[in-house]
Formats: structure tokens, sequence, C-alpha cells
């Protein structure tokens, strides 16, 4: 998603701190680093779906565990992600009908999970 919405983002964020560090970091990322980013990813995402489909609450030990992996994802390789700027990407992800249909293709209603695993971690 990424690329496909360069313009979208610069639009959006591209007078925050945040996004001049995730610009700056990126520009230097090589091929495999992106392979390593996408593959971490996918397993953070992995890691809320298997908590969701096991029925195990948004605000369980497990679920904050698996929020801290998102924060520390972010933050690894894009920008230092704060609490709150957890909150809105959680909230970004149930209110944006492409970021929820990201997370819902993996497991319906995985988005609103993410999303309220995300604030009872950083509540």
């Amino acid at each position: 998603m990424h690329t496909d919405y360069a313009g979208e983002a610069r639009q959006r964020w591209g007078d925050t701190e945040a996004y001049a560090e995730s610009q700056r970091r990126a520009s230097s990322y090589t091929s495999d680093d992106w392979l390593r980013i996408e593959a971490e990813a996918d397993q953070v995402e992995q890691q809320f779906a298997d908590l969701f489909a096991a029925g195990v609450a948004a605000d369980s030990p497990e679920a904050d565990a698996a929020a801290e992996a998102h924060r520390a994802h972010i933050s690894r390789w894009f920008y230092d992600c704060s609490p709150q700027l957890q909150r809105a990407l959680g909230e970004m992800y149930v209110a944006d009908p492409r970021f929820a249909e990201h997370y819902d293709e993996r497991a319906p209603g995985l988005a609103t999970y993410v999303r309220d695993a995300i604030v009872a971690a950083t509540s």
C-alpha cells in the first residue's frame, strides 16, 4: 500500500515529524529490507489474527503483547510510534475502508480487534 498511496500520505501527513522521519529512513532501505519489513508486518498481523480467532480478549496480556509488537515494528522501521500515534493508526484501520478491508480479508472483524487491542494497550 505504501507506493499506491504515496501522494495521499504526503498530502495528509507531509508536514509532520513522523512523515519526515519515515521518508528519511525508507529512502535508505534495500529490496531485502522491504522484504523483511513486509514479513515482519505479516507476522504481527498474524499474531493479532490468531488471538482474534482463538477468542482472546482485546484487552488481554496476549493482545497487549501483539499491540506492543505492532508499535515496535513501526518504531523500528519508520518513526517513533508513540502510544498516541498508535491509537490514531488503530482508529484509521477501522475508519478507512482500505485499511479495514486489508485486515478484514485476513479475518472479518480483525480491524476492529486490532484497534481495540491498541486502545487497551495504550490506555
